[in-house]
């Protein structure tokens, strides 16, 4: 593929409009940073879209269930991403964008699944109800002759280690999340969706490949509340907290039933130590080393106060948290897992405005602070 005419049709890019944890959302700003461009697909109109717009992109609603929303998104585009939440629909989806694909030609179709499916076969599996969707939808891209590339992302950063991990932090000082004693790799949603980018620049050397994205390192969870001590300038523990109080907790938030057993699974599974792994893969494809969970000063919010006042205004009830970064546009209050947000191994995405800011260090102080 040239270079010409690899900028000729757009990209599409599903899932374009979250925000914290977004791969869609940061990819589709890199790739029009590269001057591709770039069809940004929403499930529906607000905010959001007209950032995307700015941007611009083209920007199209439509549902990845829905058989005549993904012909008007993909037809014209030789490239895709497909990336989706943790959803019982998640199967249908897959498969629905994956036949309107060929139907069209597409020429590359970037996958985005979860690491544990590598762990994963015809005869070995895992409780979690996503991780069976997810095998099965790579089985059936697998069939579809797609010229697919599949990327399986660890942990991300922004979910156990933001969204979730906040409330506990912010008011109690204390990292509480029932992980054990395991450890895990989280990866950064900017860093997979600029592996994402550089598969998409050039798809042919990738076609039929798969790769595992890990983060910076691997560590217990007691690790990172020294990390997240560092950041905040107070002291922060872990606490391993029962599993059935928190996935209570989640159920009582409005988390649906599919994604609580899905996020119990994986916590039984850290403690079995199957999220302690390590992989180059991100290095291979982007020539850069993972996100590290910086302690750094520089990394603080620039503007910690207009944060306090936002959360204090846009958060009176529990399970939500602030994030910040240096443009106006990337500040917002993200909830605790809305509907429709992408959640665990693979991409976190909320309801709000904001493109992640890579600068991990400025996010968690900004949103953890009191």
């Amino acid at each position: 593929m040239t270079t010409q005419s690899s900028h000729a049709s757009p990209i599409l890019v599903t899932g374009a409009a979250g925000a914290v944890g977004s791969i869609g959302r940061n990819l589709t700003e890199m790739l029009l940073a590269k001057g591709h461009k770039v069809r940004a697909l929403v499930r529906r109109e607000d905010e959001r879209v007209e950032i995307l717009r700015q941007l611009g992109a083209e920007v199209m609603q439509g549902d990845l269930t829905d058989l005549t929303a993904m012909h008007r998104a993909i037809e014209g585009c030789a490239r895709v991403y497909f990336g989706m939440s943790v959803s019982a629909d998640y199967l249908t989806a897959t498969v629905n964008t994956a036949a309107v694909a060929r139907h069209h030609g597409v020429k590359a179709f970037v996958n985005m699944s979860q690491m544990t499916v590598t762990q994963m076969s015809i005869t070995e599996s895992t409780d979690s109800p996503q991780h069976k969707l997810h095998w099965l939808a790579e089985q059936a891209l697998c069939w579809s002759a797609l010229p697919v590339v599949t990327m399986r992302p660890t942990v991300f950063l922004e979910g156990f280690f933001l969204l979730f991990a906040a409330p506990g932090v912010r008011d109690a000082d204390e990292l509480a999340l029932p992980m054990g004693g395991g450890k895990t790799s989280p990866i950064s949603a900017v860093d997979v969706a600029r592996a994402v980018s550089v598969v998409l620049e050039d798809p042919t050397p990738h076609i039929g490949r798969i790769y595992n994205l890990t983060g910076f390192e691997s560590a217990d969870l007691q690790h990172y509340a020294r990390v997240f001590s560092a950041a905040l300038g107070r002291t922060i523990r872990y606490r391993d907290v029962p599993l059935s109080d928190w996935s209570e907790k989640l159920l009582r938030a409005g988390m649906q039933a599919h994604v609580v057993k899905h996020l119990s699974v994986m916590t039984e599974m850290n403690k079995q130590g199957r999220y302690d792994r390590m992989t180059d893969d991100l290095f291979k494809l982007t020539d850069q080393k993972p996100s590290a969970c910086t302690t750094s000063s520089s990394c603080m919010p620039l503007n910690s106060r207009g944060m306090e006042r936002r959360l204090e205004r846009s958060v009176p009830r529990a399970g939500m948290v602030v994030a910040s970064c240096h443009r106006p546009i990337e500040r917002t209050a993200a909830r605790l897992a809305p509907p429709g947000t992408e959640i665990g191994e693979g991409p976190l995405v909320s309801a709000s405005t904001r493109l992640p800011c890579p600068r991990l260090g400025r996010r968690f102080a900004s949103a953890l602070r009191s």
